[in-house]
């Protein structure tokens, strides 16, 4: 007989019972369910029967994307059958075609790009002529050439958290009348106890691009989501994620709880002082999605450390760190110290 074998219902790993809580735990995510919970949440499913529509997109996909790896940093870039890929945007070092991908890693939706190369590259002067003190060739057009239109994956989930809020509130009031000066407090209790969703999280799949880079850039707008097709990637590039559901899934339970925490706390009302008790966030169940969202991204190595910049390809928000050329700021202050003291020296001598 056959042991029955329950997923995870946030990040599809095994459970393991554990005997001391008496629950299934999920040791990749940490997330862990009573039996009758499991069960319930596992249910539907149980019996389900694959989408045969799906199987054959997955099959069109490993026929016409190709994948291209960088020796130098381990990269693995993607791209439509149509396209070549000849440099890694990380580190600038040449790629060499190393195969086909799997179905598993057709995305569900995608974003199309709606700023091209001409504006991005535009945005990106604009924000840079604000920065003096940067290395000249950091706005060279040879490194603007640099700037890739890039399809990073994302993982977006929808998650069903369970809230669990106890606490004191005082209210607190006081006056005076006559020779008299009264306090007032009066103690409530306030119970908060539901299921909430929170939908569409997003967290990056891949590694080697900063993961505070890309919240920087949200965010999306979910309403132009369009079901993957091979066409939006001709003329642009793509990531293979190598970060799964598993790996994202402590963002997302972070980002998840923190909304959570903001319904419920919102829903309290104002009070002097707020004792609490229990705080729980639990999350019962995660929907996934894996999407591909637009970004012009642009990667510049300075004395042995590289800089990443990124434009949101559909709204336009750029984020990023600029190098700091510490030889340009040194002879600028002298250059003003120098222009301050001889001010100074003929101020100070026209009064002699």
């Amino acid at each position: 007989m056959d042991a029955a074998i329950y997923k995870c219902p946030n990040c599809n790993a095994d459970l393991k019972f554990d005997p001391v809580t008496q629950k299934l735990s999920c040791e990749y995510c940490l997330s862990s369910f009573t039996i009758d919970e499991i069960k319930k949440l596992c249910a539907d499913a149980e019996n389900s029967i694959p989408d045969q529509a799906a199987v054959q997109e997955q099959q069109e996909f490993e026929e016409h994307t190709n994948l291209y790896h960088c020796s130098s940093c381990g990269a693995d870039i993607m791209c439509d059958d149509r396209q070549t890929a000849l440099f890694c945007y990380y580190c600038h070092n040449p790629v060499i075609l190393s195969g086909k991908l799997t179905g598993e890693y057709k995305p569900d939706k995608v974003i199309g790009f709606k700023l091209n190369k001409d504006m991005a590259v535009d945005m990106f002067k604009r924000w840079v002529e604000k920065r003096m003190f940067v290395p000249r060739d950091f706005k060279s057009e040879q490194q603007l050439e640099k700037i890739t239109g890039l399809y990073v994956p994302f993982w977006a989930a929808d998650c069903s958290i369970n809230a669990d809020f106890n606490a004191v509130g005082k209210k607190v009031r006081s006056w005076t009348s006559g020779e008299y000066h009264y306090t007032e407090t009066k103690e409530f209790r306030v119970i908060r106890r539901g299921n909430i969703m929170v939908e569409g999280i997003p967290a990056d799949g891949e590694s080697k691009i900063d993961d505070l880079l890309m919240e920087s850039i949200e965010p999306f707008d979910y309403s132009e989501l369009k079901d993957f097709s091979m066409s939006y990637l001709s003329g642009f590039y793509a990531d293979k994620y190598d970060v799964d559901k598993a790996g994202v899934f402590p963002r997302i339970r972070t980002r998840a709880s923190q909304a959570g925490k903001k319904v419920v706390r919102d829903s309290i009302g104002s009070y002097t002082s707020l004792n609490v008790s229990v705080e729980q966030y639990n999350i019962m169940k995660t929907d996934w999605q894996y999407m591909m969202l637009p970004v012009w991204f642009m990667s510049y190595k300075y004395k042995d450390k590289v800089y990443e910049f990124a434009i949101n390809g559909q709204t336009g928000k750029l984020a990023g760190t600029p190098p700091l050329d510490r030889r340009k700021l040194r002879l600028t202050c002298l250059a003003l110290g120098v222009g301050i003291s001889l001010i100074l020296g003929f101020i100070g001598g026209g009064f002699i």
